[in-house]
């Protein structure tokens, strides 16, 4: 007898997850679980908004659920796990095999930029596309931009076009956001705003030039895939039947089109799990939306919200510290993070007379701390924004403390402050010509061959900074290279303090600084802040003694301590510092204008996320948390002005920290 089929229209055939019995399972997942996040780790159908606070176990909560879908018998590769770096999505699945077995490496696990590639190799037929597309990565998408740049002929404005890394970062952003190009010119890049129908121009030849010669960038893919999944074609049907449960890690730093993406996966089976903490999103710059995490359980049907409380890094001290932060956010989950963890001290707010007596306080505090035992690699010192930490640089360099930097540049390996020094040592020195060849080659019309011939004068003695250059710089030569030696011999010449005389450096520089650097109005910071640095200083000769040292790549130690690695304090940007843990943190320059920044007064978006980052910072912190600020800052336009701290940490009571103030 013929057998009889049943025709089941596709989406709604249940996944019916396999009867087994719990206690037959490899790990006992109850038992090795806080209650939270087995709640978590053994959600199977439906979807979910994992709300994880810092240091509370998120990516063992995910481990923990793969190995769990497995044990259950989903077939592993019906399990997608997407994250923001390889790195992650191969620890999670290494983590889940070691746990469970090797089933757990064959999940789909990955970024969403490989995950969209694979895919659309798959599916290139039905996306329109070749399934030998080339992917351009960034620098080779900034080389197409200005090859169109060039054909468009820039030359002819008076003004300067902007470079090919600017232009590609504005219509990167307008792709990952859904904001046009030109409301992103107005915001971020006012002073190019008369070339928006140039950028409006560009982006459309970029975008046929991809399709002429079959190539994508990194954000066409994420197009692609959204536009594959959305379009809900028989071949995205098929595809979408094959991903039954889908995770995605660190959902608070998902874009626009990412979450988009994540809408697209759930048509089918509706069982999404992000897992996130909305009180982390600090990464809005880089085009992540806050409210993808906010929204959530208004996008997906049924949501379950899941809170993650319990955190294993730092004491109750630092947490009730980090509690108070974030309790005054406008919009947020509710959550009270808590420990076992005993025996913690209060976080001190230390306030210094200056900017300088802050530097030298971490400076001490970081070699008691080195006395008591505590390795310098366990130590950290964060900041809002990279010229934050300049002063500190100085004086660690003094101390010999070896130090890494992440986010930002070292101070002194800045192209901008290099070519300010660069003057002040020519004038301390007339026959430094490392710094001569630099600072000649900024001036138009002077190429390195140019440069040569002047430096070779300035070599045989017919070319001086010493003597008026009315009389030694001869009429074969420009106003510019006249202009040029009027400075050099200025500085040379006048007995001025330090200050004095980087400020005549900088009014020389600062046209062609603005005319060298897209982004001139980010970098001018750095240069006020070289300027009252040198206010420290009596003799330059010290000055640029300072600048130049950096810390020792070679200690002198014991012979038996040859092979120890060597330790180094870090430096970072909060944002570079996300993730991360120390035993002790600094968190510096804590005064309303720097952090928050005053750019961040005029939305309370941005204000709320300058909130955030204050609690990822205080977060980072296991053992001993400093926060500390200047009092009186140095300001080259308005000389000393009183500096008030920052307004999160004003709310912080005597119970919730130790209020100290430093005196000479």
């Amino acid at each position: 007898m013929p057998k009889k089929y049943q025709l089941k229209r596709v989406g709604q055939i249940p996944v019916k997850a396999p009867q087994v019995d719990e206690s037959k399972f490899i790990i006992n997942y109850r038992n090795e679980l806080n209650p939270s996040q087995y709640e978590a780790a053994s959600a199977v159908e439906g979807n979910f908004l994992v709300i994880a606070g810092a240091g509370s176990g998120k990516t063992r909560t995910l481990v923990y659920r793969v190995s769990r879908l497995v044990e259950l018998g989903y077939d592993p590769q019906s399990i997608l796990l997407l994250t923001f770096t390889r790195k992650a999505a191969k620890e999670m699945m290494d983590r889940a095999a070691i746990l469970l077995d090797n089933r757990c490496t064959k999940i789909n696990g990955g970024t969403f930029h490989s995950f969209a590639n694979i895919t659309l190799r798959k599916y290139a037929k039905a996306v329109k596309l070749d399934n030998g597309f080339t992917i351009l990565d960034q620098s080779d998408s900034e080389d197409v931009i200005n090859l169109i740049r060039g054909q468009l002929n820039q030359s002819q404005h008076k003004k300067r076009f902007p470079n090919k890394t600017t232009i590609f970062k504005v219509l990167s952003l307008s792709v990952n956001t859904g904001r046009p190009a030109e409301l992103i010119i107005e915001e971020e890049y006012p002073h190019f705003s008369e070339y928006i129908e140039k950028f409006l121009q560009i982006q459309k030849v970029y975008t046929a030039y991809k399709r002429q010669n079959n190539l994508l960038d990194y954000d066409d893919l994420l197009v692609y895939l959204r536009d594959f999944l959305m379009e809900f074609s028989p071949a995205a049907k098929s595809f979408l039947n094959t991903i039954k449960f889908t995770m995605v890690d660190e959902y608070q730093d998902t874009n626009k089109l990412q979450s988009e993406v994540i809408k697209g996966l759930a048509q089918i089976h509706q069982n999404i799990m992000v897992v996130g903490d909305d009180s982390q999103s600090i990464y809005s710059f880089r085009g992540a939306n806050f409210k993808n995490i906010m929204e959530f359980p208004n996008l997906f049907k049924d949501v379950k919200l899941i809170t993650l409380e319990e955190n294993y890094r730092s004491t109750q001290e630092i947490l009730n510290f980090s509690n108070r932060i974030i309790e005054f956010a406008v919009e947020k989950y509710p959550k009270h993070l808590f420990t076992r963890k005993s025996g913690g001290e209060l976080p001190g707010i230390i306030s210094a007379t200056n900017d300088n007596m802050q530097s030298r306080f971490i400076v001490e505090k970081i070699l008691e701390l080195r006395e008591e035992g505590v390795p310098l690699n366990d130590i950290a010192v964060l900041f809002r924004s990279s010229f934050h930490s300049f002063d500190l640089e100085i004086e660690l360099n003094k101390a010999n403390i070896p130090y890494v930097k992440f986010g930002g540049m070292k101070f002194i390996e800045t192209a901008h402050v290099k070519d300010l020094l660069a003057f002040l040592r020519i004038a301390q020195n007339p026959t430094d010509y490392v710094s001569w060849y630099r600072i000649l080659l900024l001036h138009e019309g002077i190429g390195p061959k140019k440069a040569q011939i002047i430096m070779d004068e300035i070599a045989g003695g017919r070319l001086s900074i010493k003597s008026n250059p009315e009389s030694a710089v001869s009429k074969k030569y420009n106003d510019k290279i006249f202009n040029l030696f009027s400075l050099l011999h200025e500085i040379h010449t006048k007995n001025q303090m330090p200050a004095d005389k980087a400020e005549l450096a900088f009014k020389y520089y600062e046209p062609i600084f603005k005319e060298k650097y897209d982004d001139w109005n980010k970098r001018k910071k750095d240069l006020d802040i070289f300027i009252n640095i040198s206010e420290n200083y009596r003799s330059i000769d010290s000055l640029l003694a300072d600048m130049a040292l950096d810390p020792p790549q070679d200690s002198v130690i014991d012979i038996d301590a040859a092979d120890k690695e060597r330790e180094f304090l870090t430096l970072s940007t909060i944002h570079s510092a996300k993730g991360l843990e120390w035993h002790s943190v600094f968190i510096i320059h804590a005064v309303d204008g720097f952090f928050p920044s005053t750019q961040s007064f005029e939305k309370l978006e941005s204000l709320e996320e300058e909130r955030r980052l204050m609690y990822v910072a205080s977060t980072r912190a296991k053992q001993n948390l400093f926060v500390c600020y200047p009092m009186h800052i140095f300001d080259r336009h308005n000389g000393i002005t009183f500096a008030k701290p920052s307004r999160f940490i004003e709310t912080i009571s005597e119970e919730l920290a130790d209020q100290w103030l430093l005196e000479e």
